[in-house]
Formats: C-alpha cells, structure tokens, sequence
C-alpha cells in the first residue's frame, strides 16, 4: 500500500504540514481536538489505492502553525482551507471530518459547495444544540489551571485514552506525535485557542444551511464514544435531512474510531469514495 509522505506548504500566511499518498480524485481528511494527521496514518494507504489522500495538520496542530494572533473561528479555518487547496491545485474533493473537524469541514462546505463532492462524517459534533460534554469541554478550556493540564502531554494523552476502547494499543509509539507538537507553553496555549474559537453562530449556520447540501454524506460512528456521548442522536438528525445517507454503527469502538478500528474504518470510508467517484 503507498506509504503518505509528509510535506509543507505555505498558505494563508501560515506553514502547514500535510501528509500524503496515492493519485487520482482527491480526498480530504480533517482531524479534531487534540489529534493532527497522525490520526489518519494507518486510514491514509488504503484510500491511496485509488484516490489522492491528503491530511492536514489544521493551524494550531499537529506540525503545522500555532499563530497566538489568530482568531481560530469558522472564517479563519475557512480561508485556510481555501488557500491550502488552492496551493495544492486541487478545485475540488472529497471530504472525511472528525471531532472539531467536523465543524470546521461542514462550515466550509456549506459555504463553498462547488468545492465538495462527497462527505464522511465520522465522531464529530454539528448542530449548535451541544451536549452536556461538549459544555463541559468548552468550560474546562476557559479555566485556569485545568484548561493548562487538558493541553499538557499528560492530558492529552488521558484524552486519547479517554476516547478509544482498545486503550492498550494507545503506545509511547502512538501517542508521542500527538504530544511531541505541544511542548512549548506557546504551543499549548494555541491548542486552547483552537479547541474554544468555533462560536455558536457558526453551528447554527451550519445547521441552517446543511439541509440543502447536495454532497452526499456517508456517516460511520464509535457507539462508545465518551466524548461526544450524543454522537447517535448526531447522526440520526443528519440522516432526517438527508435520507439517502448510508449509516453504520461501529460497537466496541470510541470515539477515536481511526485508533479503534482503523482496518474498518477505511474499508468503510474507501467503499464509499470508490463508488461516488
């Protein structure tokens, strides 16, 4: 299978890292909090087999950017996206969004919907009706002290650990490239930035504008997911307005469903894209 390669690019302003692999139709792939590329490594070769693979390291992740000036809200991730596209020549694509990627990728595709094809959602929140978690979350990232710890190595990995079943593949191996990045006090307090700039507003947007998404959508989910424990509830409203769309619980599986499942996962997301495109 083709190994991603990791590479940079300069857009918005701002250096971005990307890994990928494979050519053809392109296919997006946007992580969420606290995650970066590396969550879609062992996703990434089987979708290269017939399609170009790209997955970036949203600004204020992963090896990309971490601009303590940025604002980190819908317009930011929208024109960054925009640009990172643009760099990469690529006008339109496929689209995969998980956890806060799902807000940031849902946003820009309802505002930009000639530039989508098709869409999998995997555990991500949508609607600006949040549960009680994601309250919690967004709370604990404006406390002092605690927001400090969520975004230190140590909590990151309990995050990671929090959101997978199978925790004993969750090794120093696994779990470094997600700390590696968040070293520096500059760096975590970006990630805090980043993980609390989506507003409300954006959400409710979304909610306003997705019913009319010609794209169509594949929705896989983790049944156990801790973190967005509403995630079902999530999926059955997406399938309301949009009846068509194929969906798939995955049991014994959290909310990092790439950690989880990752074979599954990409047989999933990869029986999709071959057949849309």
């Amino acid at each position: 299978m083709p190994t991603p390669a990791s590479n940079h690019v300069t857009a918005n302003a701002l250096n971005l890292h990307y890994l990928e692999a494979g050519q053809g139709t392109p296919i997006l792939l946007l992580h969420g909090f606290p995650t970066s590329s590396h969550l879609y490594r062992n996703i990434i070769p089987k979708l290269a087999k017939t399609h170009r693979v790209i997955a970036i390291d949203l600004p204020g992740y992963g090896l990309s950017d971490k601009p303590l000036d940025a604002r980190y809200n819908f317009k930011f991730y929208t024109n960054t996206l925009n640009a990172f596209l643009d760099a990469l020549d690529i006008p339109t694509t496929n689209l995969v969004v998980h956890d806060l990627g799902g807000p940031v990728g849902l946003y820009w595709a309802v505002n930009n919907p000639r530039r989508v094809n098709n869409i999998v959602l995997l555990n991500t929140l949508v609607y600006p009706e949040t549960s009680w978690a994601v309250k919690l979350f967004l709370l604990a990232l404006r406390t002092p002290g605690l927001r400090n710890f969520l975004v230190s190595p140590k909590g990151i990995v309990g995050a990671m650990k929090f959101g997978v079943v199978h925790k004993e593949r969750l090794n120093r191996e696994v779990l470094t490239p997600y700390t590696a990045p968040f070293e520096t006090p500059a760096a975590r307090k970006a990630l805090i930035k980043a993980g609390s700039g989506l507003s409300i507003k954006g959400l409710a947007q979304i909610k306003k504008k997705l019913p009319a998404l010609e794209a169509p959508l594949r929705l896989i989910y983790g049944e156990n997911d801790r973190v967005l424990p509403d995630v079902a509830k999530t999926m059955q409203r997406i399938k309301r307005t949009h009846p068509q769309a194929e969906l798939t619980a995955l049991p014994n599986c959290g909310h990092f469903l790439q950690e989880d499942e990752p074979e599954r996962v990409a047989e999933l997301i990869a029986e999709f894209f071959n057949r849309a495109n």
